[in-house]
């Protein structure tokens, strides 16, 4: 009964709350409907152009559709609602595309279009933007200040540029080839890309234009070109479609080896996504730029709903990225979204561009704008394609450069260049291309010449190899040659080719006659050489010198640094000090000592002040004047006479008989014809020698050569094995000094003289020549005659400020004495009645008679 009576109560409380529902229901009906017209929403046409059979036209046009949708959904209380209407380009046909925006134009009434995602001319396109006053928003054409409604939505070329042009200066890369599809959006680019290069002082040696139709044939012959180039990195900027044709041609010439560097643009990059294996494995070891898009939590819930829509469709081609396009085309509607809903009406064209070029927000892509009629970089990421896939290996920025990304966290952080191990490079390799490839014969391999010389040794010395067979060289000029090739920023292999009983300017004609390509050795610069080979920079000292045998035996060199009317000048200015100090001495009445001991006194004084160690007080000021007087001069020819005397120990000590005698020259040279100007040898008969033993006999005391004239390199290294009794006494710039030769045209003579300037500068020259030319004595006088004597003429000057100073020293002692020691009568009498010499002797005896 109980449970009859709680189902009743259960009953009335059901049809109870079906009655308060109903009522309420029909209370919101007016009020629902009232909000529906209230909030009815303003449709704002947008057109879309895209080739819905491309993968990249697809992918934009599904972010497209996901942004509306999520913009609408996070803002619901948008009074304006954008609507899309898509339109097939059909792969850029150019009626095709035509067609397309006339049709969204005068139809449709669209307030705006996107796309197409494939390059237009950008004034086909400004055509219909500035005509109807609608904003298109290309993901291909340039946008130009000239076009205001044009908006380019994709990397920027001068940024594109900059970045290419750092990663190829990180590698010290001077020299890089071309590639583009020869289309007008393939050739936009390189006039930034010329202007970035320049900047680094990096020069684009070839430009190759690929024709978007080219057969295969076609890029084979192309391909074949490259490879007649020295350098060997090559940068791609072509269609995906273009690029593995390219690479596939590329992988069949083995132009995937270790010494090429491929770098492919933005436009190119999406080749690391194919499906086609043959492409991705002709693609190992590429470097490719793709816009920078930060991790966000935003990205990746895109890219996941992207993906999982992507796989569904097409479960066999999708990839596990968003393109960057598909991503700038999903802010892009954001934007367009805000900007509609801030003008509030359609159809306001000049007011929509306004708010699109204030626009500004923080996008999946990152910080994005439009102010200058294109999207703001963010930068780029540098991939590697690794196995069957792609790698992040870093970043550049325009702000910080190149960044290398970490293997571990994947983390970024600064590093000039992006590191050993860091890349994988074509053909596996971890170490960077040199990015040059010499190009010589058939077989690659340098031919060297070196001549034979028996005598004149330690510059180059050849030999051979049994066990290997092959020609051997050791010497000054080898270490030189060796250590410039090593550094060169590419692989140069070379043998030597060696040649006896010839000379070189029969090597020179074989290099001209292309049977060698270049001469290493003890060769010197000369202008009829040149006109058959290219010399390198030289590697050692510039001239000819004389070399002669150090003269010992002289007693009296001692004296040579003054000539003999500057000692008696000496000698003179001495006694006279001397004399007009004891003078002033004696007529000072506060000395005590006698005349004799003072005159000795004074004499000793005057021979200590050589030395500056006088000891003696002199009691008169102004006999202390003439002392500083004297000791100045004493000073001023003492240095002079250190100097002289050190320059003569070093230099004029050697000499040379005036007349007759033998000059030596070296033998078989073109030296027979050459002198030393700075050094006259009237008279002499010339002979020659022909190894550095002869001229040390010719030189010795039992020979007959009073001096030999030598290129300086050869003295010097004569000096470093015969160090001590010789010496090089004067040299003169008249020979152009060693260098490598090579053919004509031959990019090894800049790269070389580059690389003789390096180690020059950096000491690892003057370390190879301390290894070879050890111990050697080395005076160099160039443009200079020998040291001589100093003269009188030259320090006249001083002898007559001493004589000044004397003279005056000994009259003001004397008009003193004058008016102490006389009454003013006597003054007179004596001035007036006897003559001025009677005075002073007078004065002068009494006052010695006095003390």
């Amino acid at each position: 009964m109980e449970m009859v009576e709680q189902n009743n109560i259960n009953l009335y409380i059901l049809i109870l709350l079906c009655i308060l529902n109903h009522i309420l229901c029909a209370q919101s009906i007016p009020s629902e409907s009232k909000n529906i017209k209230i909030n009815k929403e303003m449709l704002i046409h947008r057109g879309i152009i895209l080739d819905m059979e491309s993968w990249i036209g697809k992918s934009i046009h599904r972010c497209i559709t996901m942004a509306i949708s999520d913009f609408y959904a996070l803002n619901h209380n948008y009074k304006t609602r954008i609507v899309v209407h898509t339109r097939d380009s059909k792969g850029d046909l150019v009626n095709a595309l035509s067609y397309a925006v006339d049709d969204l134009l005068k139809n449709v009434k669209v307030q705006a279009i996107i796309g197409p995602e494939t390059h237009l001319q950008s004034n086909l396109l400004s055509v219909f933007a500035d005509k109807e006053n609608v904003p298109i928003f290309s993901f291909a054409s340039s946008s130009s200040m000239n076009y205001p409604y044009l908006f380019k939505i994709k990397g920027d070329e001068s940024t594109m540029a900059e970045s290419i042009a750092a990663l190829v200066e990180s590698y010290k890369w001077r020299n890089v080839i071309f590639m583009y599809e020869n289309t007008d959006d393939g050739r936009e680019i390189l006039p930034y890309l010329a202007k970035s290069f320049q900047e680094k002082n990096i020069h684009i040696s070839y430009t190759s234009p690929i024709s978007t139709t080219a057969t295969r044939d076609d890029v084979t012959k192309e391909l074949q070109t490259l490879m007649n180039f020295h350098t060997s990195i090559i940068i791609v900027h072509m269609s995906p479609l273009l690029a593995s044709k390219v690479f596939l041609k590329a992988k069949d010439l083995r132009m995937d080896k270790e010494e090429y560097g491929w770098i492919l643009m933005e436009k190119t990059v999406d080749l690391f996504r194919s499906t086609n294996f043959d492409v991705i494995e002709s693609l190992q070891g590429a470097l490719g730029f793709r816009s920078y898009v930060p991790a966000s939590n935003r990205l990746h819930n895109l890219t996941a709903r992207w993906h999982n829509f992507f796989y569904r469709m097409y479960p066999t081609s999708v990839t596990k990225e968003v393109p960057v396009p598909a991503i700038w085309a999903y802010d892009t509607i954001w934007a367009l979204a805000m900007c509609v809903e801030k003008v509030g009406v359609p159809n306001n064209g000049p007011l929509l561009l306004q708010e699109l070029l204030k626009v500004k927000f923080k996008g999946i892509s990152g910080e994005f704008e439009l102010s200058e009629g294109k999207v703001r970089s963010n930068g780029y990421e540098i991939m590697n394609a690794i196995d069957y896939g792609e790698k992040r290996v870093g970043s550049w920025t325009q702000s910080q450069g190149i960044r290398i990304a970490h293997s571990l966290i994947n983390n970024i952080h600064f590093d000039p260049t992006l590191g050993n191990k860091t890349v994988i490079w074509t053909g596996g390799w971890t170490t960077a291309s040199k990015g040059r490839v010499l190009r010589t014969t058939t077989n690659k391999i340098l031919k060297i010449g070196v001549l034979k010389i028996r005598n004149f040794k330690y510059f180059i010395e050849v030999g051979h190899d049994a066990k290997k067979n092959v020609t051997t060289a050791v010497g000054f000029s080898v270490d030189v040659f060796d250590t410039c090739i090593g550094a060169l920023p590419y692989e140069v292999p070379y043998i030597f080719v060696s040649f006896e009983n010839a000379t070189y300017d029969d090597l020179v004609q074989k290099v001209y006659a292309e049977e060698i390509d270049g001469v290493v050795g003890d060769s010197t610069i000369l202008s009829n050489r040149s006109e058959y080979v290219d010399f390198t920079a030289t590697y050692t000292d510039l001239g000819v010198g004389t070399l002669v045998r150090i003269k010992k035996k002289d007693l009296w060199f001692f004296l040579k640094p003054l000539d003999i009317g500057l000692w008696l000048a000496a000698i003179g200015s001495l006694i006279l000090t001397g004399f007009v100090v004891w003078a002033i001495e004696c007529m000072n009445q506060e000395s005590q000592c006698s005349p004799a001991h003072r005159l000795g006194t004074i004499l000793w004084l005057i021979l200590l002040t050589i030395f500056f160690s006088q000891r003696e007080k002199l009691s008169s000021n102004l006999s202390r004047f003439v002392m500083f007087i004297w000791l100045l001069i004493l000073l001023i020819l003492i240095t002079s006479y250190t100097a002289t005397l050190t320059s003569l120990l070093t230099v004029e000590q050697f000499e040379l008989a005036s007349k007759g005698g033998i000059v030596g020259f070296h033998g078989g040279s073109f030296m027979g014809g050459l002198t030393v100007r700075n050094v006259h040898f009237e008279g002499h008969q010339k002979r020659a020698y022909y190894s550095y033993e002869n001229y040390s006999h010719a030189l010795s005391e039992e020979g007959d050569a009073h001096a030999i004239i030598d290129e300086i390199p050869y003295i010097k290294m004569f000096l470093s094995r015969y160090s001590g009794d010789y010496a090089l006494v004067s040299s003169e710039p008249i020979t152009s000094g060693f260098a490598f030769f090579f053919q004509k045209g031959s990019p090894l003579v800049g790269d070389v003289s580059r690389e003789i300037a390096r180690i020059r500068l950096d000491g690892t020259l003057a370390s190879l020549e301390n290894k070879w030319f050890k111990n050697g004595l080395y005076v160099p006088d160039q443009n200079s005659t020998m040291t001589k004597a100093l003269k009188l003429d030259r320090f006249g000057g001083l002898f007559i400020i001493s004589g000044i100073a004397c003279a005056l020293a000994l009259t003001v002692s004397l008009v003193l004495l004058l008016r102490s020691k006389m009454e003013v009568q006597n003054m007179i009498s004596l001035l007036f009645g006897r003559n001025l010499f009677a005075a002073i002797r007078y004065l002068l005896y009494r006052n010695v008679l006095r003390t």
